[in-house]
């Protein structure tokens, strides 16, 4: 059957021409429209609720909302764990379910098992949030905004209002997120000896300001012969018309707002900051969305951002961090390397064949093959990263190897008189089983690997198909255009001995070949020594779940004790960013605190090629200086953005559970291999990690 397809091709050119010039085009369309991210796009089923009750107590939060979420979630199918952390006024249950379950039906499932129980929670809630984990969903590219002739309102808004409007309407961006600045406040400043004289209360004026602000339906009417819904709408549109809000008392008399309030229009108290190299700043994040590529993103945000500097001259937005600079890094090596192997693979076929036709038909297999691939991982919905371009980059030598079994055998029928049509087919009839054969057998090897369970296998689905899908194509290629090109390209040859065709490199291999034969004892020996130095250096290599990478950001979370200010969290911000940039390897470290005890400092590394320590001996590095820090719990971000181990102990006894907490903390610290060991504070009475 085999043969039969490679002697329909050399004898009907055409169609087999026609078919690879339409894959060769239709990859090429594929490779320039496939999205280039750093890693696969994962997704796995992580469902947290978060419910904040504001001034409850963890214990009341734990028995009136915490249980009874946990209760009705834990009957969902497929759920692996939960997990709840408690806190003053704040609980988050995360629900993990089984890898495999859609994480869109997984969050519906949950949302609509706590709205099922909505009415036995606490009326004093809040809405409960319920939102699922996107692993894909973090920031790629931060910037900082300044306006010399702007207050921190007006540039906060423009941030909100302006920048996010603008940038979330391009394809592929998800979410913009302001870091820093303040909100717009009116703040009204009761004056309680005012009041008392004017015999006004509190509720009198508060009853007042809500019925100002009104917006509700009013019925409907008839005007000019057609129905129309009537809304009845009040609200004041300046600070002057609020101060002359007019409030009723007792006796039939009026008073003006202003008469017992001071008005101002102002921000409103901060609750988080956003501080480059210890200056107060305004920044916002940018996040892709799910399937988008991190670079056309980034430029398409860049390029808007730039539309919007042009007619806003009294502003300047300028990028600080991009984590797409390493995405690109990343992509250019990988391209490069596949270029460089491919290059090493012709000049090994050529010291070999040493015959530039028969080196260009098993060269040309290469490019044939690789580029239908691309047309296959865009109707999948494959990426180009650090895996499928790992694929490529490894698949690249195995693509010439049928092509050269193939052109080798055809050589050997011309060398032996033949004409090079008639020694196309009889030689690609003499070897197409042996390489349907070699080919199918490393599908069989690399396709299963693509279908590994777990949080592995979302990574390396993309590995397996790739090389599978690569090597599937060269056998087309195999089959089909190398005989046709060997049969009308090759040249013609009197019949001479083959033998004496052999080159030096032959020569050598001939000779090793026999004193293999006849040294059989000596020669297993040899193997068998180089399979145990093998499997002996493989238990010292460390393993891990991905390599980590060498990226330009490194994230430091900061966490210091329940009830600190704010004004204290930014001191101690502060400090540790003037210590880390004094380090050689910094280039600024941009600090953000979402909540009053949190902090999160972003720290930009310099180009790799500016620094001695890669991201990860550097954070080592920051180790003592952390450590020296007191009532703080600093820890970096891993790949992932969490911590590599987390381990969680569970019991009805708080003392008893908090003595084990502190017993294993102390075991864990003395092994060797593990840093920063940390105990979360406080932890929830039925449960710490």
């Amino acid at each position: 059957m085999t043969s039969n397809i490679s002697a329909w091709a050399i004898r009907k050119p055409v169609p087999t021409i026609v078919l690879f010039v339409v894959l060769t085009l239709v990859g090429i369309a594929s490779f320039l429209r496939l999205p280039v991210n750093a890693n696969p796009s994962v997704s796995f089923p992580v469902v947290t609720v978060t419910i904040t009750q504001p001034s409850a107590q963890p214990a009341e939060m734990e028995t009136q909302v915490t249980r009874r979420v946990e209760g009705v979630v834990a009957g969902l199918v497929a759920v692996n764990h939960i997990r709840s952390t408690v806190t003053n006024g704040v609980s988050t249950t995360t629900v993990e379910f089984k890898i495999g379950t859609d994480p869109d039906r997984a969050a519906n499932d949950v949302r609509e098992a706590v709205a099922q129980i909505r009415s036995d929670l606490p009326q004093s809630i809040q809405e409960p949030v319920v939102s699922r984990v996107d692993v894909d969903g973090s920031a790629i590219v931060y910037y900082t905004v300044r306006a010399p002739n702007m207050s921190a309102v007006e540039l906060s808004w423009f941030v909100d209002d302006t920048l996010n409007s603008e940038l979330l309407t391009l394809p592929g961006v998800q979410k913009v997120q302001r870091l820093g600045g303040v909100n717009r406040e009116v703040r009204v400043s009761l004056d309680p000896e005012r009041l008392l004289a004017l015999g006004v209360t509190a509720d009198q004026v508060n009853t007042a300001m809500r019925e100002l602000n009104t917006n509700v339906p009013s019925g409907r009417g008839e005007i000019g012969g057609r129905e129309q819904s009537i809304r009845t709408i009040g609200s004041a549109t300046s600070v002057e018309e609020l101060s002359r809000l007019s409030i009723p008392i007792s006796g039939g008399r009026w008073v003006q707002l202003s008469d017992v309030a001071t008005i101002e229009d102002t921000s409103s108290e901060p609750r988080n900051f956003a501080r480059l190299d210890g200056e107060p700043v305004v920044s916002f994040s940018v996040s892709r969305s799910k399937g988008a590529s991190d670079t056309v993103v980034a430029d398409r945000v860049a390029a808007r951002l730039a539309e919007i500097q042009a007619r806003t001259p009294g502003i300047e937005i300028k990028e600080l961090i991009s984590l797409v600079e390493y995405t690109k890094e990343s992509y250019d090596a990988a391209v490069t390397a596949l270029l460089e192997g491919a290059a090493l693979t012709v000049v090994v076929v050529f010291a070999f064949l040493r015959n530039w036709r028969a080196t260009l038909i098993s060269a040309l297999a290469m490019p044939l093959s690789i580029l239908p691939t691309f047309m296959v991982m865009d109707l999948l919905g494959f990426t180009l990263n650090s895996i499928s371009l790992l694929a490529l980059t490894l698949v690249i030598g195995i693509l010439v190897d049928d092509a050269v079994v193939e052109i080798e055998n055809i050589e050997r029928h011309v060398d032996m008189g033949k004409r090079p049509f008639l020694a196309a087919i009889d030689a690609a009839d003499a070897i197409g089983l042996a390489i349907v054969a070699t080919t199918l057998t490393i599908v069989a090897v690399f396709a299963p690997v693509s279908f590994i369970g777990g949080a592995v296998g979302q990574y390396f689905k993309q590995f397996g198909l790739t090389v599978a899908i690569a090597v599937l194509f060269s056998l087309a290629v195999a089959r089909l255009l190398t005989p046709l090109m060997a049969a009308y390209l090759l040249r013609p040859r009197a019949g001479h001995d083959h033998e004496a065709k052999r080159s030096r490199i032959g020569d050598v291999y001939v000779r090793l070949l026999g004193w293999t034969l006849d040294h059989r004892k000596t020669a297993l020996a040899i193997v068998a020594l180089i399979f145990v130095g093998s499997i002996a250096l493989l238990t010292m290599l460390p393993t891990g779940f991905i390599p980590t990478s060498d990226s330009n950001l490194s994230t430091l979370k900061i966490s210091l004790p329940p009830g600190t200010r704010l004004e204290e969290t930014a001191r101690i911000s502060d400090e540790m960013t003037r210590k880390i940039r004094q380090r050689p390897e910094v280039d600024s470290v941009l600090a953000t605190a979402e909540s009053l005890n949190q902090v999160d400092l972003l720290i930009k590394l310099r180009p790799r090629k500016e620094r001695k320590l890669d991201r990860k001996s550097f954070e080592l590095s920051l180790r003592p200086l952390l450590a020296e820090t007191p009532d703080i719990q600093a820890t970096f971000a891993s790949e992932q953005g969490a911590k590599d181990l987390s381990i969680y102990l569970t019991s009805d006894d708080p003392q008893a559970l908090t003595q084990a907490v502190r017993q294993l903390e102390k075991e864990m610290r003395a092994m060797p291999g593990l840093v920063n060991v940390q105990r979360p504070s406080p932890c929830c009475r039925r449960g710490c990690g």
